[in-house]
């Protein structure tokens, strides 16, 4: 990954986990946590790709699990959002351009119920039943819900800042600099190839010119 994309995600990443964990954790909604951190991995998934979308959730995934209170083994929620953040970035329009809301948000609503089900399989495969005593079912209910709402004030914003950081001219490879240095190449190769055939027919035909004029030297001295 460039620079500004490690830059932006692990900002967004870092501000997405302390607002989670300092405001959305302590409201003590029923159900389920809005989950900010999970949003900011679709939010960057769906301009980066399925690949970033992965690198991306992995450390989103590793922080929360270090981050306190934390209570479970560390990098089961990286391995979470690691496959969510891949699935989601393989929804990466084509053009780069989203056409509307929809997709976005049924987006939203899989990977919320998806996360969820990832979540407590792996925590049943390692011996955690905190989900059978809350009600996967209502679990399941409220996460959709919470992120569904939560989705159009952070999501559209997350994936503007990434499509900024993208057109970035100090980039390296930035799509602009991409286009002027095949612009600058096409142009100097086009130049240069035909200043050469230019030259290259010039030279020709002075030779023939030469050659004809000692042609007809020669004739004249015969004569």
């Amino acid at each position: 990954m460039r620079f500004n994309r490690i830059l932006l995600s692990t900002t967004l990443v870092i501000v997405a986990l302390v607002i989670q964990v300092s405001v959305l954790a302590r409201l003590q909604l029923p159900g389920a946590v809005p989950d900010l951190v999970l949003l900011t991995v679709l939010g960057l998934a769906l301009v980066y790709g399925h690949v970033g979308g992965a690198l991306v959730g992995f450390g989103a995934g590793l922080l929360a699990d270090l981050a306190p209170p934390a209570d479970h083994a560390a990098g089961r929620y990286a391995l979470v959002l690691c496959v969510v953040g891949y699935l989601a970035g393989l929804a990466k329009p084509e053009t780069g351009r989203l056409r509307s809301a929809t997709g976005p948000l049924v987006v939203v609503v899989g990977a919320a119920i998806g996360s969820t089900l990832l979540y407590a399989g792996v925590g049943a495969l390692v011996g955690d039943t905190a989900a059978r005593h809350v009600g996967l079912g209502g679990l399941l209910f409220t996460a959709a819900l919470y992120d569904l709402l939560l989705a159009p004030f952070t999501v559209p914003l997350i994936i503007a800042l990434a499509r900024r950081a993208e057109n970035d001219p100090l980039g390296e490879t930035s799509p602009a600099n991409k286009a002027t240095d095949v612009a600058s190449g096409w142009l100097s190769s086009g130049t240069g190839l035909r200043i050469g055939n230019q030259r290259g027919g010039l030279r020709m035909k002075a030779a023939k010119a030469r050659v004809a004029r000692a042609g007809r030297i020669k004739g004249v001295k015969r004569l």
